[in-house]
């Protein structure tokens, strides 16, 4: 899979899956599911589409080291200040099950 390099070093997967659209529950945990077992690695979710617990456990359950994903989250534009982007994006890193997101 390429990788671009950015100005930070961190490299990120070029091809992205998106989950936008994808229901939550069965359908986006399958879409996810089958889109790392097909070498996807970055996959990308954000809070508004309701389907962040569905992708973590997806990801959870694909038994692909964290360290070799690179997962994207967005927060919603109610997290103004710097209290509500914690907030938020603690809620989203409890959804997802993980310890940190990449971007």
């Amino acid at each position: 899979m390429y990788k671009l390099r950015l100005n930070d070093g961190i490299y990120i997967p070029q091809i992205v899956f998106g989950t936008w659209k994808a229901a939550s529950g069965q359908e986006s945990y399958s879409a996810v599911l089958e889109a790392l077992r097909a070498g996807y690695k970055h996959i990308d979710t954000a809070a508004i589409y309701g389907n962040e617990e569905s992708v973590g456990q997806a990801i959870k359950d694909s038994g692909i080291a964290r360290s070799e994903l690179f997962i994207t989250t967005k927060l919603w534009n109610i997290a103004l200040t710097k209290e509500d982007a914690y907030r938020e994006l603690t809620l989203s890193l409890e959804k997802l099950q993980l310890d940190y997101v990449d971007l």
